[in-house]
């Protein structure tokens, strides 16, 4: 256990509700739901009333609304809550010298080393409270030797709290918890332990590391790791320069406009399917351009938290026509994602159905299980670079 380490962990309080709350007061303390309201719609976020029904993020709107018919259902708007998740992410920039956005509203905070200069519980409520002061936004913090300990205290101190987990508090502070509550413990492997009687984190403790490696693998030493209070994973400093990206030469140079955007929105797709696998988002793009005098130009706009495809080939070809001035022969073209966080895609939040949002989902099973080349646009079959 690193003794030495002091991590903070910030989350949102039902982030994208708070959002809501704070353009219209009015929704404060009542059931909120922000999701899809469609047959197939599915529930992106739910205020702390709505949670005590039972609704939760990722479960059908329909079953929802039956859980909670007396719920507000907002569509949400996935441009405002990136220019929030900004907002929070400039308060932190500014107040640390080290910190991970690990999604769209968490962060890791490392004061290691800080804490003989400020009092690294003191420091972290400043930090929460001028979140909440300038952004009117909710906002609960752990504190403790590692970031899965820290983000564990954050969970049970939610909504609107604070928990400072020292070190010789660890091991009688996860012991009594659900297995449940280890980050990363998915569904599957929980019910695989429940059935063997391992129910609570103290019990998962004393099954001998062999054992939990021939049970589940590499994965089964992490879990018993992680519920013995160790967390090695450092926390990865937050850069503007965090991108995915690729670039073509054309073998002659050419003025063919219908050739470079469908080859732009090929290689969208390429990246935007690695953006997928990742489990990330984008909240940035950029398109360059290489004209055959050798001349580079470079344009980028930042947009909502995204990793679906025909939101992405729109900006880019969008940003293609802006930085394409020039009548003049291309030689390159390159698109990169910048500004990447972990998350999954909210498409209920984005005007896209859910059956476009199925069909990506569809064709990314396939190029998992038949290579990245297995799906190609038509458009792009006949095209030789």
């Amino acid at each position: 256990m690193q003794s030495d380490k002091h991590i903070i962990h910030m989350d949102q309080d039902a982030f994208f509700v708070s959002v809501e709350v704070r353009k219209d007061p009015a929704l404060a303390g009542k059931a909120v739901i922000i999701g899809g309201t469609s047959e197939r719609g599915v529930v992106a976020s739910c205020s702390y009333e709505a949670r005590k029904y039972g609704v939760h993020s990722a479960m059908p709107s329909k079953l929802a609304r039956q859980l909670c018919p007396h719920a507000i259902f907002i569509k949400g708007n996935m441009d405002t809550y990136s220019k929030a998740s900004l907002e929070i992410t400039e308060i932190i920039r500014e107040k640390v010298p080290l910190f991970e956005k690990a999604s769209i509203d968490e962060h890791y905070i490392d004061m290691t080393g800080m804490d003989r200069f400020y009092g690294c519980m003191q420091y972290a409520q400043e930090i929460r409270q001028k979140i909440i002061h300038e952004l009117h936004l909710p906002i609960s913090f752990g504190l403790s030797v590692n970031k899965t300990v820290a983000k564990m205290a954050t969970n049970e101190c939610k909504p609107a709290g604070e928990k400072n987990v020292r070190m010789e508090e660890v091991q009688p502070f996860l012991n009594p918890l659900s297995i449940r509550k280890i980050p990363g413990l998915g569904e599957k492997t929980f019910i695989r332990l429940s059935d063997m009687g391992i129910k609570k984190i103290v019990t998962l403790t004393q099954i001998h590391p062999n054992q939990m490696q021939n049970l589940l693998g590499k994965n089964g030493l992490s879990l018993l790791e992680k519920a013995k209070g160790i967390d090695h994973s450092p926390v990865v400093p937050f850069t503007e320069q965090k991108s995915i990206g690729t670039q073509c030469t054309f073998k002659a140079d050419t003025i063919d406009v219908t050739l470079i955007n469908n080859l732009l929105a090929s290689m969208v797709i390429d990246i935007a399917y690695q953006l997928r696998q990742k489990k990330k988002l984008t909240a940035c793009i950029t398109v360059t351009i290489r004209y055959s005098n050798f001349e580079d130009v470079t344009k980028q706009v930042t947009i909502p938290y995204t990793s679906l495809d025909s939101v992405l080939i729109e900006k880019a070809k969008e940003l293609f026509r802006q930085v394409y001035q020039k009548r003049m022969l291309l030689r390159l073209i390159g698109v990169r994602f910048s500004n990447l966080v972990s998350g999954f895609e909210q498409i209920d939040l984005y005007s896209e159905s859910n059956e476009q949002y199925a069909l990506v989902q569809a064709l990314d099973k396939i190029r998992l299980r038949f290579g990245q080349a297995a799906v190609t646009r038509a458009s792009m079959m006949d095209i030789d670079i």
